[in-house]
């Protein structure tokens, strides 16, 4: 990828925002590239401020660090991050939740950049049975079990309505949607998803064989 030349009206204070970012984060400069497609020795001449990045590189660099442009830029504060009631062990703080305007809420499960990513979504309670859910594609692999209530992917041409346990996994380039199935209180489901394809590995052995 080209992964940048400068540009013009990029703040030159950029560099250290998207260390703190990556930083708070927890991720490495390796893990970043791997998920990002940014080489490493890129993202570090951006940080020290040796080169200002482009605005295709900052959309990908605010993906990977759940943050906004505005954030990344300085134009709108980040949010503070939650206060522990009690004392924690040393490490990463866990990902702050993060709610879309149609009031999902998705709490990233994983506190790393690159590989498989971990989420929970919660899809609020509705009154009356939904319009279709709106797809979308990309690249990836994705697993999705439901844990309370029942959730409508849209899946292509299928439409399947899951409950509590159920399990679906499919590549995202297929168009896909989810919504709340109907009346009857919130749903709550886990995701994990590959962004480079990466899947779910069994490693349970079959009945009346042993594992080695």
């Amino acid at each position: 990828m080209a992964a940048g030349d400068e540009t013009a009206g990029v703040p030159a204070d950029m560099g250290p925002r998207l260390r703190a970012a990556r930083e708070r984060r927890g991720a490495t400069l390796t893990g970043v590239g791997r998920a990002t497609g940014i080489s490493p020795s890129t993202l570090s001449r951006i940080e020290t401020g040796r080169r200002r990045p482009t605005l295709e590189v900052l959309l990908r660099l605010a993906k990977a660090y759940g943050a906004s442009l505005d954030e990344l830029a300085g134009a709108a504060p980040a949010a503070p991050a939650p206060v522990p009631a009690g004392p924690v062990a040393a490490g990463p703080r866990a990902p702050a939740p993060q709610r879309s305007g149609d009031g999902k809420a998705v709490l990233p499960l994983t506190r790393y950049v690159g590989g498989l990513h971990a989420h929970k979504h919660v899809l609020p309670a509705v009154d009356a049975p939904p319009a279709r859910p709106r797809q979308a594609s990309h690249d990836g692999y994705e697993w999705l079990c439901v844990l309370y209530g029942r959730l409508w992917l849209a899946l292509g041409e299928q439409d399947l309505v899951l409950g509590a346990g159920d399990v679906a996994e499919f590549d995202t380039r297929t168009p896909h949607g989810v919504a709340n199935a109907g009346p009857g209180g919130p749903v709550e489901y886990l995701i994990l998803f590959g962004p480079q394809g990466e899947r779910l590995r069994t490693r349970t052995p079959a009945p009346g064989r042993r594992a080695r």
